[in-house]
């Protein structure tokens, strides 16, 4: 990405896009939550629009924006209700008004309609048009349009579980409300089988991704019409991260095949980079969820709740069943046409890469040689095959592989310290994201502090990253990131973020960030 011509925008729509969601995930209040949700799909939209000089594009733009009108226009229904019914919009105020609305109904002329039933319907088929449900699902592959990393982050990660967040803040109503359970257990059965077969058919590699999206957000719809909301939120974490992932890695390969996203014309890709192959492998085995790894835990957990005996939880499992055959077939589909396949890209493609790898070879040879040839030099020739592949910085791999592992080894381990299992206080509190400081005194273990503590510093030190990067690509276009002065600079800031979470941490970004502008001048 850095090769495009408008980098900078780019950059601050993601980044706009990122606190909006972020926004929408604090905000407690309804206007609020609306306003977030506006600028989502404003964002959303630019962002769709991005290469606007293609024809498709801005087709495929109109398309996104149409649907999040429609989208909104349920969510402004939604808005007029609280004020007119509630006369609040403060989340608390409302949840607790919802008990006795059981019995409230709304009189059109002579037709009585269920308050309940009516509002929350509206905010399910607001939050089902943003997940791209069926019916509603045609501009998701559409959106695809995007730019890579605007694809990872909002058609697979964000944006797509916005919708299913907005149920899951309002669960309080459906436990009033039955006819929309049945629509949310309905519309969720529909879409995970459509998406699971219509992903099998599809050519385009960024399309078939897309479909699987509409698939795993309908199991995620699904389990809200259950009432498992615990089970919902931890699989929609598993399914985020792992998307956005797979996405990272469809954007390299479609970066090595020269922008084409045809996967009749693919192949081969891994006698030119071992680590994408190994890593897309890896994701596709976790999102298709076959056993042992931490999606197929989460849809177990899922699965649990919907085995029911009436009829709608039968028609529901015969669509997890279709779903639960397409979507290892799919995956594989994904994996081996791209990276195991025959060689169908251009003999272009290919050529550009054995100059540098025989370059490289050739460098790492006369050096081995040079120096005297021991077991060392002859095992780092070995590796040297695999370490510096050309698609990929190093960076990159070592922390997508790092996800992997996680992920690919500790998906049970996650999901029992999610679910606090064989721990006396909960893991991860509730309100784990508002204070400042653990309390140590009362707990019963130190073990949520710690957790605590890791969470916070690791947020701190991605934030700190980006701010750095984005720095640096504003003032200069050298990307020699981590020369000896720029090292001390990062670990000196590092090291304060995390020892004063306070005041203190503002002064220390004030100085640092000056620092850095006067040095760059």
């Amino acid at each position: 990405m850095y090769r495009e011509a408008f980098i900078n925008r780019l950059l601050y729509l993601l980044n706009l896009f990122a606190t909006s969601v972020i926004f929408l995930f604090f905000c407690y209040d309804y206007f609020l939550i609306m306003f977030a949700w506006e600028c989502i799909g404003l964002f959303s939209f630019l962002l769709v629009n991005f290469y606007s000089t293609r024809v498709y594009t801005i087709k495929a733009a109109l398309k996104t924006f149409v649907f999040s009108r429609i989208s909104d226009m349920f969510m402004f229904i939604c808005f007029i209700l609280t004020l007119v019914v509630f006369n609040t919009t403060d989340l608390s105020l409302i949840f607790l008004q919802t008990p006795f609305m059981a019995f409230h109904y709304l009189f059109i002329g002579n037709m009585a309609v269920h308050f309940l039933s009516l509002f929350s319907f509206c905010l399910v088929t607001s939050g089902g048009i943003k997940a791209a449900q069926f019916f509603a699902h045609v501009w998701l592959p559409d959106a695809m349009e995007a730019p890579t990393p605007a694809s990872a982050l909002i058609h697979s990660s964000t944006l797509v579980v916005a919708g299913v967040f907005l149920i899951i803040r309002f669960s309080v109503l459906f436990e009033f409300t039955l006819f929309t359970n049945y629509y949310l257990i309905l519309l969720g059965a529909l879409t995970l089988s459509f998406g699971a077969v219509t992903a099998v058919f599809q050519n385009d590699i960024k399309k078939l991704v897309a479909y699987s999206t509409i698939s795993q957000i309908g199991y995620l719809v699904c389990g809200c019409g259950f009432c498992c909301y615990e089970e919902v939120l931890l699989y929609l974490i598993i399914h985020a991260l792992n998307k956005a992932f797979l996405f990272v890695l469809v954007g390299y390969t479609v970066h090595f095949f020269n922008g084409n996203t045809d996967m009749r014309q693919m192949g081969g890709a891994y006698l030119y980079s071992l680590d994408i192959s190994v890593l897309l492998f890896g994701v596709c085995f976790n999102l298709a969820g076959l056993p042992y790894s931490a999606g197929f835990l989460g849809k177990e957990f899922l699965l649990f709740q919907v085995l029911r005996d009436d009829f709608i939880s039968w028609f529901v499992r015969g669509c997890w069943l279709v779903s639960f055959f397409f979507t290892p077939i799919y995956m594989l589909i994904l994996v081996f046409v791209v990276s195991f396949g025959a060689k169908k890209g251009t003999i272009l493609t290919y050529a550009s890469y054995w100059y540098a790898n025989l370059y490289n070879n050739f460098q790492m040879l006369t050096s081995t040689l040079n120096n005297n040839c021991t077991s060392t030099t002859l095992k780092s020739l070995l590796v040297h095959r695999f370490q510096f592949t050309i698609i990929t910085s190093r960076t990159t791999i070592y922390l997508l592989f790092s996800f992997w592992c996680f992920f690919f080894f500790f998906g049970e381990i996650l999901l029992l310290l999610t679910f606090n299992y064989n721990t006396l206080t909960d893991l991860i509190p509730s309100n784990f994201f508002m204070f400042t400081k653990s309390h140590v005194i009362f707990l019963m273990d130190n073990g949520s502090a710690y957790l605590n503590d890791v969470i916070f510093f690791y947020i701190l030190f991605f934030t700190t990253c980006s701010i750095l990067f984005l720095l640096n690509l504003r003032y200069t276009f050298n990307y020699q990131f981590f020369q000896h002065q720029f090292l001390i600079d990062i670990l000196f800031i590092l090291v304060n973020l995390y020892l004063f979470q306070v005041t203190i941490l503002y002064v220390f970004y004030t100085l640092f960030v000056f620092k850095r502008l006067v040095s760059l001048k």
